[in-house]
């Protein structure tokens, strides 16, 4: 359970080497020591390098789980190992892919995949963090979405649909779990600079992955339940939803959340 402070003594982030979910890790260790459960999927290179940091970020333990998003039946196994020992005070749902939208449309089997990994995966995980945390009577979890969903356009409609409903899946798992002591926050974010993003042309309001983090741990604390980084994309999906679709389809440009 979060201490005085709001200090978590134990995250697991599902996901394990994305950097925006990492950055949370982070912030969250800048306030006390806590123990670290990171659910990669099985051979990632990057793992290794997100254990060292996040024992230098001052973790107290790191456990590493290996997480497949579309391996659906080896999910509660999964999620059982992580809840063990000590309750989960947070869990950060950030794995996902982007892709090329014009292959993925024009590609059944990618976009299945697509749809698997960033949807279906987080919807298996969601329902299964709920109820443990339901079971423990306590709990954070953190949604990673994207302005993409919000308004579904035709430059990135798959990966775009994808987060649609991964957005209305957890908004409401927070509103069914309210009652249970369970919270559930919903990131909107734009282009962050990760990895992914580092051959992506920079859009507008582009954060970093820090900027989000310290967003994301703020909104906590508040009890927030949707949060858009940075804020002022609150007020451009606002105009952008009365903007005919062929006008915003044609001439607006509007980012990806590349975080993994």
């Amino acid at each position: 359970m979060l201490n005085a402070v709001g200090v978590p003594q134990k995250i697991l982030l599902l996901g394990g080497t994305s950097e925006i979910g990492l950055a949370i890790c982070a912030e969250y260790l800048h306030r006390g020591p806590a123990e670290i459960v990171l659910a990669a999927i099985p051979g990632d290179p990057a793992l290794a390098d997100a254990v060292t940091q996040m024992e230098e970020a001052g973790a107290k333990k790191v456990t590493t789980l290996e997480f497949d998003a579309t391996a659906f039946d080896t999910h509660p196994a999964v999620l059982d190992k992580a809840f063990e020992g000590d309750d989960v005070d947070v869990a950060i749902v950030a794995f996902g892919v982007l892709g090329d939208n014009e292959e993925l449309w024009q590609n059944q089997a990618k976009a299945v995949q697509a749809c698997q990994i960033n949807y279906t995966g987080a919807v298996s995980v969601g329902v299964l963090l709920g109820q443990h945390m339901k079971a423990q009577g306590h709990g954070q979890i953190i949604a990673m979405s994207s302005v993409a969903g919000e308004r579904v356009r035709r430059s990135n409609f798959v990966y775009g649909s994808t987060k649609a409903g991964l957005d209305g899946f957890y908004q409401n798992l927070g509103e069914a779990l309210a009652k249970n002591g369970v919270r559930v926050l919903v990131i909107r974010p734009g282009q962050v600079r990760t990895r992914m993003s580092a051959d992506v042309k920079e859009a507008p309001m582009t954060v970093n992955k820090e900027d989000v983090a310290q967003m994301a741990v703020t909104a906590v604390d508040k009890r927030k339940t949707l949060i858009w980084a940075p804020p002022l994309f609150r007020l451009v999906m606002v105009v952008l939803k009365h903007i005919p679709a062929p006008v915003s389809y044609t001439h607006l440009t509007l980012p990806t959340t590349p975080y993994v």
